[in-house]
């Protein structure tokens, strides 16, 4: 079974910055995209943004030029640098996957990934 590793979680205060890695070393085929997803207690899982294998990027709106997703393609490793962060911003951090010669196709749509890692803690204070 395909399984992603996160790690780089953590707590902050407002304004502060982290940076969340995964390891997708398990996704094998040449075509894919990967994608960092949150789910905040209560609330369903939403998508944060993503990159495929060749470097394009979709972020959501709420992300507004804070975060940014980058990828090491050589070591199959995936980043997420979260600067002025926001209480609201506070979560369980998932990264995902999805492999397949259509994936560079898929969005932000959870439902549309099918490698997940077991997710990363983000708190956020005032």
């Amino acid at each position: 079974q395909v399984q992603l590793v996160e790690s780089g979680g953590g707590s902050v205060q407002a304004g502060g910055s982290l940076r969340l890695s995964c390891d997708y070393s398990r996704i094998t085929y040449f075509r894919y995209s990967v994608g960092w997803f949150r789910q905040a207690l209560g609330k369903e899982r939403e998508g944060v943004g993503k990159i495929d294998d060749i470097g394009a990027t979709k972020y959501a709106d709420f992300v507004k030029g804070r975060f940014t997703v980058s990828r090491d393609h050589a070591k199959k490793t995936l980043y997420l640098q979260m600067n002025s962060l926001l209480p609201e911003d506070t979560a369980l951090y998932y990264c995902a996957a999805v492999q397949g010669l259509w994936s560079r196709s898929i969005g932000l749509d959870p439902n549309e990934y099918n490698y997940w890692g077991q997710g990363t803690q983000v708190t956020v204070s005032s």
